[in-house]
This record gives C-alpha cells, sequence and structure tokens, in this order.
C-alpha cells in the first residue's frame, strides 16, 4: 500500500507538472521572441524622423550607424526621378522580400542567415522606404535555457516533495496496518500478551482498538475455560477417592491389582489436568530436541493393559511392529492418553468378542500407528472428527479423538478415519519426525504421503488375525 500511494503521487505530480511546465516553456520562448523583436521595432523608429528629414547619402549613413549595432541595420530607399535606388548599412534580406513589404505597405519578418531580419516600411514623400534590422537567433533565445532550467528545477522539486510526502503518509499508514498483522500473528500463535498501539489513522486506530478488545476478551475466556476445567477436575476427586477405598478392599489378586493401578493412573491424570488448567499450559506440546518417548514400549505396555479386559470379553487381540524401539517426538503421558482413548473407544462402541489390533510402522521422515477392529464402524467419519460431536452413539463425546488429532497436529502429522481389513474402522495416526508443518492439501509432499500411507494400509491388510 505504501509504494501504492507514492506511485500514485508521482505519477499524478509527473502529469500536473507537465501540464504547467510545457506550457508555461513554450510561453517564455515566445516572450523572449516579442522582446527581441520589440527592440527591433523601436530601433526602427529612431531612423524614421530623419528620413523624413534629409535624404543625402552622408547624413543617413551616420544615422544608420548610430541606431544600428554590429551592422545590424539597413535602409532601402527606392528610386525616384533622377535618383537610383539607394541601400544603406549592411542589407541581409532579399530584394523579393524587400519589395513584396513596399507592395503590402506593412511590417514583416524574413528569414536570413543567423537569424531574422524585421522589415519596416515608412511612406514618405519621395516613395516607401524599408527599414531593416537583424534579429540575431541568439537574441531571440535569450533566457529562454535559463527559464526551462529553472522550470525543470521546480518541476523536480515538486515530483520530490511529492514523493516524500507521500511516502510519509504510506508510512503513517503502513505501520499500524503493519503492527495490527504482527499482533495478530502472535495472538495466532498462543502470545496472549499480544497488544497493538492504538494509532494512526482513525480506521486503523479504530482496528487497533478492536483488536486489543478482542485479545482481552479472548484472554478472559481462557481464564474462564481453565476454571471451569479445573473446577470439573476437582469435583472429581470426591468419586476417585470412594473408587481409590473399594479397590483397596478387593484384596490381591491380578485384577484387584489391575483396578488399583487404573484408580491411581486416574488420579494422577485429574491431577495433571488441574494443575495444567492453574498455570495455563497446553496439555499437548511438541517435544523439543531429544525429547519424546519409545512407542514401541508405549504400545507394548498399553496393549498388556487392555489385553486383561479383551480376554475376559473374548476379544483377539493382534499387535505389530511393536518388536524394536520407535523413537517419536511426542511426551509419553501424551501417546498413552491417545491410545487409551482409542481403545477404549474399540472396548465402548464394539460388541463383546470384536477382535482388533494395533500396528506400529516405522518410516524414514513418519511413523505410522494404526488401532483397527472387527466392529460396525463409523457412519460418518468426518463428522466424528469434529470436537465435541463423537461418533452419535450413546456415550460419545467426541473428545478421544481430538486429543488423537491434537497431538498428532503438535509434530506436523493428521489423523484418518477409515475402514479396517477386519471390517470395522480403522484409525490412522501420522506422526511426523521431522517436525514439519502440516503441508497443504494438492502439494506433492502431502501425495507422496497419502501414498505412504496407503502402502502401510495395505501392508497391514496384509496380516490377518491369529
Amino acid at each position: 500500500m505504501r509504494w501504492a500511494l507514492v506511485k500514485v503521487c508521482l505519477a499524478v505530480t509527473t502529469m500536473v507538472v507537465v501540464a504547467f511546465a510545457v506550457p508555461l516553456g513554450l510561453v517564455i520562448k515566445e516572450m523572449a521572441r516579442d522582446r527581441a523583436f520589440s527592440n527591433a521595432e523601436r530601433e526602427a523608429a529612431v531612423v524614421v524622423p530623419a528620413l523624413s528629414i534629409t535624404t543625402d547619402r552622408d547624413q543617413l549613413e551616420r544615422v544608420v550607424a548610430s541606431a544600428g549595432s554590429d551592422d545590424g541595420m539597413a535602409v532601402h530607399i527606392p528610386a525616384g526621378g533622377d535618383r537610383q535606388a539607394l541601400d544603406l548599412g549592411r542589407p541581409r534580406a532579399t530584394a523579393a522580400d524587400i519589395a513584396a513589404v513596399r507592395e503590402l505597405g506593412r511590417a514583416s519578418t524574413a528569414e536570413v542567415p543567423g537569424g531574422s531580419a524585421l522589415l519596416q516600411p515608412v511612406a514618405l514623400s519621395l516613395g516607401t522606404v524599408v527599414v531593416e534590422v537583424y534579429v540575431p537567433e541568439s537574441e531571440v533565445s535569450n533566457g529562454v535555457g535559463t527559464a526551462w532550467a529553472v522550470l525543470a528545477a521546480v518541476g523536480a522539486a515538486l515530483v520530490v516533495g511529492s514523493v516524500a510526502v507521500a511516502d510519509r503518509l504510506g508510512v503513517r499508514m503502513v505501520q499500524p496496518a503493519r503492527r495490527l498483522v504482527e499482533g495478530a500473528h502472535e495472538l495466532g500463535e498462543g502470545k496472549l500478551g499480544a497488544r497493538v498501539p492504538e494509532e494512526g489513522p482513525n480506521e486503523l486506530r479504530l482496528a487497533a482498538v478492536a483488536f486489543n478488545s478482542m485479545a482481552d476478551q479472548v484472554v478472559q475466556l481462557l481464564a474462564n475455560e481453565r476454571e471451569l476445567a479445573a473446577d470439573l477436575s476437582h469435583r472429581l476427586r470426591t468419586p476417585l477417592t470412594v473408587l481409590r477405598l473399594n479397590a483397596a478392599s478387593l484384596g490381591d489378586s491380578p485384577a484387584a491389582e489391575q483396578t488399583r493401578a487404573a484408580v491411581a493412573q486416574l488420579e494422577h491424570e485429574v491431577d495433571t489436568i488441574i494443575r495444567t488448567a492453574r498455570e495455563a499450559k497446553p496439555q499437548t506440546a511438541a517435544a523439543g530436541a531429544g525429547a519424546g518417548c519409545d512407542a514401541a514400549e508405549v504400545v507394548r505396555e498399553r496393549m498388556t493393559f487392555w489385553s486383561a479386559l479383551a480376554e475376559d470379553e473374548g476379544r483377539k487381540v493382534r499387535v505389530a511392529g511393536a518388536d524394536r524401539p520407535v523413537r517419536i517426538p511426542v511426551v509419553r503421558a501424551d501417546l498413552v492418553a491417545a491410545l487409551d482413548a482409542l481403545l477404549g473407544n474399540v472396548f465402548r462402541h464394539t460388541p463383546e468378542g470384536t477382535a482388533f489390533a494395533v500396528d506400529l510402522h516405522n518410516g524414514e521422515d513418519a511413523v505410522i500407528v494404526l488401532v483397527s477392529d472387527a466392529g460396525p464402524g463409523i457412519p460418518d467419519p468426518q463428522a466424528a472428527m469434529a470436537r465435541g460431536r463423537g461418533s452419535g452413539s450413546a456415550g460419545s463425546t467426541g473428545l478421544g479423538l481430538d486429543i488423537v488429532r491434537r497431538l498428532a497436529e503438535s509434530t506436523g502429522g493428521d489423523v484418518r478415519i477409515g475402514s479396517s481389513v477386519l471390517g470395522g474402522t480403522e484409525v490412522r495416526i501420522w506422526i511426523q519426525l521431522d517436525g514439519r508443518e502440516p503441508e497443504r492439501r494438492g502439494h506433492r509432499g502431502a501425495v507422496r504421503r497419502r501414498r505412504q500411507g496407503r502402502r502401510a494400509v495395505t501392508f497391514n491388510r496384509s496380516r490377518s488375525l491369529p
């Protein structure tokens, strides 16, 4: 916008300067010409009284010499009676030009070498005498070059001044807009303290006021949300305490130990939610350099936990690709929460006896986690990915899949829901290893990723349950 304003002012000022300077320069040139010929007319008028008094050659030559300068004047006296035609001074005009002036009886100019000649006829008793005054070209253009140079300098100064003023106005308009853009980017990146100075033109100042008001409301809404999450989580402490006390009285059986471990883990997760909400820290964040966890170890651990319940319900379980370490840039607790959310959905939304499988594929730039089942499937996968909507069945809130999605997107990956070779639902978690941003649709990298995902799914489908 700044350079557009400068270009507009430059074009407008240039047109105005040209529109006024060119005609003014032509007027100056014409005024210089008129001034030169006016001086020539005054010199010719000096000779006229002498011609009316005497026709003596010597006297007329002295008059011509005194009136003219540098042999710039000549007098053409016609022949009459016993008098021959007489030419005094230094004539430059041709005989035809002089005869034409005598015939017309009015002053005229003639082009001569080095300039022009003013031919002024004077009617006397002895005939029409023509007074010739030489006007050199240098006298016609005297001062014109200087005047044009002054006009050009003034025009250039006007153009430069208008550009400078337009640039300052552009800066005054662009800087507030740029600060508004930077503030929006900072707020989008999670810097809730980002504010914009309320200055500049009235429209941008009003936009800055609206932006700051919006940022304050966002901060207030987030604070209210954090307090609500902490309060709701705190309410879970009472039923958890009851569960823990009841689990302590179950004895020493393996099922009792698993129940006590589950209650302890649930208490830990509730405490984490409360602390995170109070401290205003995101629950899912990308791991720094050297951080992360072993996805294979997490998969083995969680499948060991869920296998006991699967055995009770008569479900067949398969785990593939978790036999060697697979390092991913994800916090262990986040991956545990994501796997528990998906496996919990399997137990919650499929009948008893439904088989399920977890496959782990380690690629060069990404790790794929596939959780598939032989259940009825999800009728609308796109709606199921929407936060808070769920699959539409009883007890589904949609928050589990949202936890999985946020975990994948924190690494630059994504989550896809499709049909499993087992006949039910397949959830594919794409975890990017190099920390790149998610690629746009249609980009070659996205196409390559989709092809790799299809190859991984094909590899998964080539296996069968034991």
